[in-house]
């Protein structure tokens, strides 16, 4: 966000959470937006059903294959992938716009996600990577969280070991023993990347003003 009286701007943050499956990347980002005034989520398209306790908008845009097919011919996605049989992609315009405003925003997005994201957008992306405590951790919050049949947990399960073997593509690494500790790191982790010396816009000229008497 800017600095009106003093005339610095900051370059929003663009901040990826990714995580195997459980691992609790979601929970962290809710928790992110409810504490973090300057912080949005970016919504991603996919065309995977809606969930009960979806809405369309908020959690995801929900897209036909055709639409979604359509929106990569044109470029409309920072980032697009095939998890589990459905495509979900980054909406290019909608992130855009909220850096163009000075707000960070958070990514809910595998390693591939991750991966095309540093690409197209490379230094304003901040990567951190969420790990269970354990195998068997994860594959209770699965059964726990009952959205999925026995045979999308077996496989969400399998997929989880590939996942975890890219955490050292990322900045950060997250071990989420309770989720209190690890929204405190993540915060942590945000403050440090928003103050560094490459994200002002206007710095050189304040320090100036700091130091033109002086000199």
């Amino acid at each position: 966000m800017s600095d009106a009286i003093s005339g610095i701007a900051r370059r929003g943050v663009l901040f990826v959470l990714s995580s195997p499956s459980g691992a609790g990347k979601t929970s962290i980002a809710r928790r992110l937006l409810e504490l973090e005034p300057d912080i949005r989520m970016s919504v991603s398209a996919t065309t995977r059903p809606k969930r009960p306790d979806e809405l369309d908008g908020r959690d995801y845009h929900f897209v036909s294959q055709d639409k979604f097919n359509r929106l990569v011919e044109q470029g409309g996605f920072l980032e697009y992938a095939e998890v589990f049989g459905y495509s979900y992609g980054t909406p290019r315009d909608q992130v855009e716009d909220l850096v163009a405003k000075g707000f960070d925003v958070i990514f809910d997005i595998d390693w591939q996600g991750a991966q095309q994201l540093a690409t197209a957008a490379g230094g304003d992306v901040v990567r951190v990577f969420v790990l269970p405590p354990s195998i068997g951790e994860l594959e209770s919050r699965l059964q726990r969280r009952a959205q999925d049949s026995a045979e999308v947990v077996a496989a969400r399960m399998a997929k989880a070991v590939d996942e975890m073997s890219h955490y050292d593509e990322y900045d950060y690494v997250l071990v989420n023993y309770a989720l209190d500790d690890s929204v405190a790191r993540a915060r942590a982790i945000l403050n440090a990347e928003r103050t560094c010396c490459e994200r002002y816009t206007g710095l050189d000229d304040f320090v100036r003003t700091l130091t033109k008497d002086r000199t």
